[in-house]
């Protein structure tokens, strides 16, 4: 009997080469069985600051269109947000800007799995927060959340999440998105 093998998308929302929010997003994908896991680096899709002027003239950057490509192919997302002044970092933003610019639907109603982690006691909610709520809008799925606080204390990279509860807070999500995988 052939299984279906899921193909999960993951990535950091940041651009650092040293991303904690990668490494906490590839770290969610190693808890799902017979997935084929896509890791994106967003500096492999550095483009022009989106403005509308810049689309007119020069047409939306290929970049953007394989982005987009790469998520529509696949079955789920994962994605873990880092924080920059409280928001979304330059590097995702321009992306996010670019890509809903070839379709309305930019997630393609996938199951999701959004992630934030930061060194600090909030871990990078403020941003989460603000992803879930633009991500989340009309969105055919429950997006299961988790805010992983003090990165350098909470995770290491042979145990991961070393604090049980919110090892139990982050298992409990990624069940939310296997469910909604089936």
């Amino acid at each position: 009997m052939t299984h279906y093998m899921k193909k999960i998308v993951v990535f950091g929302a940041s651009s650092s080469k040293k991303s904690i929010n990668k490494e906490l997003s590839i770290y969610a994908s190693n808890q799902f069985e017979n997935a084929e896991i896509i890791i994106l680096d967003l500096n492999d899709f550095e483009m022009p600051i989106f403005s509308e002027d810049k689309e007119s003239k020069y047409g939306i950057p290929e970049k953007a269109n394989k982005f987009y490509e790469i998520l529509k192919s696949s079955n789920a997302i994962i994605i873990s947000f880092a924080e920059h002044n409280g928001s979304y970092t330059a590097a995702f933003k321009n992306i996010f800007d670019w890509i809903s610019r070839i379709g309305k639907i930019v997630w393609w109603d996938k199951p999701m799995l959004l992630l934030s982690t930061s060194d600090g006691e909030k871990g990078a909610k403020s941003v989460l927060n603000t992803a879930y709520n633009r991500i989340s809008f009309n969105h055919k799925f429950e997006i299961p959340i988790f805010s992983l606080p003090n990165f350098s204390s909470n995770f290491n990279s042979k145990e991961g999440i070393i604090d049980t509860d919110l090892k139990k807070m982050f298992l409990k999500a990624c069940e939310k998105l296997n469910s909604n995988l089936k």
